[in-house]
C-alpha cells in the first residue's frame, strides 16, 4: 500500500485493524512465539493444531467442501460452531492480506469476512512454519469450478461474469486495485436469477484514495484474459456448454463493467426546466442495485445548463429496504423478488392503504416462514431461504401456466423439494474430483506434508500489548 494514500484514506479503512504488514520483501526476522490476532474472540481458535503443517491437520476438523484452485495449501475447518477457510502463506503475506480485508469489511464492501492472522507457528522440532490466514466461509457459496460441475443454465458463464463486473466497479469506486482478477479468486452466491461475488484473494490489492484510468483498465483487461483462460480450461474438461464463445464471455466483462461504470459516474446535463430527469436517473441507479447517497449539481459556464453527478453510491438499495421491512438480510435481486412477492400480498389482499412495516409482518408469518420452514434437513447447508423461496415462486408459475390455474403454495414446494431441489447436492465424487484439482495447483514446500509434524512452543514473550489493538482478541504464549 503506498504511504501517501495512507493519510488520505478513509477513516473506517484507517482504523481496521492493527496489523500493519510488512513489504514482502523485508527480511525481518519470523516471530519466536505463536500469535493470534483475531476479528473474532473465539477461544476455540487457541486450541488447533497450529504446530503442524495444514496440509496433515486430522480429517475429524475438517469441513468437506468445495475449494477453488490455489497457489497455496487451503483447508475448511470446523472451529466451534463454525466453518473457517484456513490458508498458509508466508507471514508478509497473511498480514498484508488480513490488514487489505479488514480495510474493505470497515468500507462495507464484498470481501470473506477476516477472522485472524496467525504467526510465529513452529513444529516440535522448532523450524517454523508458515503463516495462516483465517476468513469465515462465506456460507451457501461456490468457487466457479464447483457451479460448473452441476446441470446448471446454459448462461451460467454470463451471469457470473455480470456479477463480477458488479463486484470490480465496486471495489473500484472505493479505491480497490485488485491486481489478479479472475473467477479463480471469487466466490459466488445465487442471488435469485442472478449470482452475487465476493472478493476472497485480495494477496496482489492495493488499497488508494481514488483509481486513476489506467489502473482500472489494467484490472479489466487482466480479468478479460484470465476469464477466457479460466473457460477454456473448463471447455477441454467439458465441463463448459459447447456453444459458449470464452473469447466473446470475455469481452462481456469489459462492457458490462464499462456500461455500469458509466452509469454510476457520468455527469448529465438537463436544462433548468427538465430537473425531472434527476429523479429518473436516481430512479434507473436504484434498478441497478444502487443507493445514492448524494447528487453534486452545479450550473454550466453557459448558465443555461444544470451539470448533475452522483458523489456517493452504495449498492445495496432493495436489500437495505427489505432489511427494514422484515429483519432478513439477503442478496440485492433475492430481496428485489421478495418485495415484488410482498407488493403482491399487499394487493391481493386489499391493504395497499395499510403501512408497509404492517403488511411485511403479516407476509413474513403467513407466507415466508412457512415455505422456508418446509426446506428439508439435509438441505439446509445447500440452499440459502430467501434463493429456496425465490425457486418455489418460480417454480410455482411454471406449474400453474402448465396447469392452466393457479397452483397452492403447499403443492408447488412439495413439487420443487422433489424434482428441482435435489440438483443442488454435489456428489461426492465430483466434489473429492474438484478438490484434488485445487490441490494440484499448490506450490508451497515439501515440508509443508510432512506428517510427522508435532507441537512445540517457544515461550519468549514479545511486547505486543493487546489493549492498543482494535481487533477484537490477540493472543500470545
Amino acid at each position: 500500500m503506498e504511504v501517501n494514500d495512507l493519510t488520505q484514506l478513509d477513516p473506517r479503512a484507517l482504523k481496521a485493524t492493527s496489523v500493519k504488514a510488512e513489504d514482502v520483501s523485508a527480511e525481518t526476522p519470523e516471530p519466536q512465539a505463536l500469535k493470534i490476532t483475531a476479528a473474532s474472540s473465539n477461544p476455540k481458535m487457541f486450541t488447533l493444531p497450529w504446530e503442524k503443517p495444514l496440509a496433515t491437520w486430522p480429517q475429524e476438523l475438517l469441513a468437506n467442501l468445495p475449494r477453488g484452485i490455489s497457489r497455496h495449501v487451503v483447508r475448511f475447518v470446523h472451529v466451534g460452531d463454525g466453518v473457517y477457510a484456513m490458508k498458509e502463506i508466508t507471514r508478509q503475506v497473511a498480514e498484508r492480506e488480513y490488514e487489505l480485508l479488514r480495510r474493505l469489511q470497515k468500507l462495507d464492501l464484498p470481501p470473506v469476512q477476516p477472522i485472524a492472522v496467525v504467526t510465529g507457528r513452529h513444529d516440535r522440532a522448532g523450524e517454523p512454519l508458515e503463516a495462516i490466514l483465517v476468513t469465515k466461509h462465506l456460507k451457501f457459496s461456490l468457487p466457479y469450478r464447483a457451479l460448473f460441475a452441476r446441470n446448471l443454465r446454459p448462461d451460467t458463464a454470463e451471469r457470473l461474469i455480470d456479477a463480477l463486473a458488479v463486484l470490480m466497479v465496486r471495489l473500484h469506486l472505493a479505491g480497490f486495485y485488485w491486481g489478479d482478477v479472475s473467477l479463480s479468486n471469487v466466490l459466488f452466491l445465487r442471488d435469485a436469477d442472478a449470482f452475487s461475488a465476493f472478493l476472497v484473494d485480495a494477496e496482489t490489492g492495493d488499497l488508494h484514495v481514488n483509481l486513476t484510468e489506467g489502473q482500472r483498465e489494467y484490472d479489466i483487461d487482466l480479468a478479460r484474459t484470465n476469464i477466457i483462460g479460466e473457460l477454456m480450461d473448463l471447455a477441454s474438461g467439458r465441463l463448459l456448454p459447447s456453444d459458449v464463445d470464452e473469447i466473446e464471455v470475455g469481452n462481456r466483462l469489459a462492457d458490462r463493467y464499462h456500461s455500469l461504470w458509466s452509469a454510476l459516474t457520468d455527469t448529465d446535463k438537463f436544462g433548468p426546466d427538465e430537473m425531472w430527469k434527476i429523479e429518473k436517473r436516481v430512479n434507473k441507479l436504484n434498478e441497478l442495485g444502487f443507493d445514492v447517497d448524494e447528487l453534486e449539481m452545479k450550473t454550466a459556464d453557459d448558465g443555461k445548463r444544470v451539470l448533475v453527478r452522483p458523489r456517493v453510491v452504495d449498492a445495496g438499495y432493495a436489500s437495505r429496504k427489505l432489511l427494514r421491512l422484515t429483519g432478513l438480510d439477503v442478496q440485492e435481486n433475492q430481496a428485489r423478488r421478495l418485495l415484488n412477492d410482498l407488493d403482491a400480498y399487499r394487493a391481493s389482499t386489499w391493504r395497499e392503504g395499510e403501512e408497509l412495516e404492517i403488511v411485511a409482518t403479516d407476509w413474513m408469518r403467513e407466507v415466508y416462514e412457512p415455505t422456508v420452514r418446509m426446506i428439508p434437513r439435509e438441505y439446509r447447508s445447500q440452499i440459502e431461504p430467501a434463493q429456496f423461496f425465490h425457486e418455489v415462486l418460480d417454480h410455482r408459475w411454471f406449474l400453474a401456466e402448465k396447469a392452466g390455474h393457479d397452483v397452492p403454495m403447499a403443492e408447488a414446494v412439495k413439487s420443487y423439494i422433489e424434482n428441482v431441489l435435489p440438483q443442488y447436492k454435489l456428489d461426492k465424487k465430483d466434489l473429492d474430483a474438484l478438490n484434488a484439482e485445487a490441490d494440484s495447483g499448490v506450490v508451497d514446500d515439501e515440508y509443508t506434508y510432512n506428517e510427522n509434524s508435532a507441537s512445540h512452543y517457544d515461550d519468549d514473550d514479545d511486547d505486543y500489548n493487546p489493549d492498543d489493538d482494535p481487533d477484537a482478541a490477540v493472543w500470545s504464549h
